[in-house]
Order: structure tokens, then sequence, then C-alpha cells
């Protein structure tokens, strides 16, 4: 069985922690579906289409990983219906800090009872990236800050095109 696994959140938008993560799941996966949310519940500053496009252009043209490696969906469903959609039995999240943990410790068990086959693996970014959250990213760039270290070329392209 090939291993895929999920790796689902906003991407609002991406940053060098999410990327941290990917980058380490491709050492681990054979392949990885990064998994945009368009939950309805949620107030984005880009819509799915658009993360999905940052996304892509982060991965593949800024930092040109293997397309074959990754796909880069967006999802309204449970993250645990989009494991069986693609046959996948591993949700990978990213922890930041301590702070993060109970969030994800109880969405893990969460998505554990909703099918009992499915494993959620926490991975670390890099210590220089563990800091970095999307909404910091958005209110530094709101703010006219420099975000150079935060996340990729076309990202910090499209956020300052919103802020317009």
């Amino acid at each position: 069985m090939s291993k895929i696994a999920i790796y689902p959140g906003t991407f609002d938008p991406i940053t060098f922690g999410h990327i941290d993560v990917i980058k380490k799941s491709l050492k681990l996966f054979e392949k990885i579906i990064v998994a945009v949310s368009d939950a309805k519940n949620k107030d984005y500053l880009f819509d799915a289409n658009e993360r999905i496009e940052i996304v892509k252009k982060a991965l593949f043209i800024d930092l040109k990983l293997n397309k074959k490696k990754i796909s880069v969906i967006s999802f309204t469903s449970l993250t645990t219906d989009l494991c069986r959609k693609y046959k996948s039995n591993i949700i990978l999240r990213g922890l930041r800090a301590v702070s993060d943990f109970e969030y994800e410790f109880q969405l893990a068990g969460m998505n554990r009872k909703l099918n009992n086959n499915i494993e959620t693996l926490f991975l670390m970014s890099d210590v220089e990236n563990q800091i970095i959250s999307s909404k910091f990213v958005k209110e530094i760039i709101k703010l006219d800050g420099d975000i150079k270290k935060f996340t990729t070329k076309s990202t910090i392209k499209s956020l300052k095109q919103k802020y317009e």
C-alpha cells in the first residue's frame, strides 16, 4: 500500500512553518495531500481557490518541490472522510508550541473516534519557524512590516495585493 498522508489546514496564508511540516513529511511518505479547508465557519482573508493557488506557487514555483509527491486540494468535509476518499490513514498536524498541543490532542482524539484506523502524526517545524502563525503574518503585512522571514516571495506578493 502506498503511504499517503493528508495535511489539512486553512493555509491563510501558507508560512515557512507549514512548509517545514510538508518538507519533513516528504521524507516519511510517498505522497502528501495538502488539504485546504473551506469550512464555512471561518473568516478567511483569501478564498479557497486563492489559497490553493498561493500554496501551489509557494511549493512548486518558489521552492520547486516535487509536484508528483504533493497534491493541493480544497475540502469542506470531515478530515476523516477525506482520508477515506484518498485511501490514507495518516493525518499530519504541525505543532508550534505547547499551547497548540491541547487543541491538537483533542482533534486527534475526535478523528480517532470517527475512524479508529486513522493515526495523527504531529510534526514540529524547525525552531526558527515555530513562532510563525498565519495570523501574525497577516497582521505584520497589514501594518507594512517585513515578512520575508515568514513566508515565500509569491505569498508575500499575494498578501501585498490583498491589502492594497
